[in-house]
């Protein structure tokens, strides 16, 4: 299973910087779509009074999905890597 890859940087409430990539599935090419999966991280984070849009998320690459991401993939639609200041 191939993966787009979407680099989100969003400013937290304490106005640290949270980086994490959105993944989904090739077939997702609706943006609207990604940052909709990108609110529902945020929220998990305490983080859903953020702003999501085309300014803190952008398309990165596409990649062939590890075991674990597809698996995630078809449990809830989309993956999230953690990268910086998602604590």
């Amino acid at each position: 299973m191939q993966v787009t890859v979407w680099d989100t940087y969003v400013t937290r409430m304490d106005g640290l910087i949270m980086h994490f990539d959105i993944l989904v599935p090739v077939a997702i090419n609706d943006a609207a779509v990604i940052y909709g999966y990108g609110k529902e991280y945020l929220k998990t984070k305490g983080q859903e009074a953020q702003s999501l849009t085309s300014k803190e998320c952008q398309f990165c690459h596409i990649e062939e999905a590890s075991p674990e991401i597809k698996k995630s993939v078809k449990a809830k639609g989309y993956h999230i890597i953690e990268m910086q200041g998602c604590n």
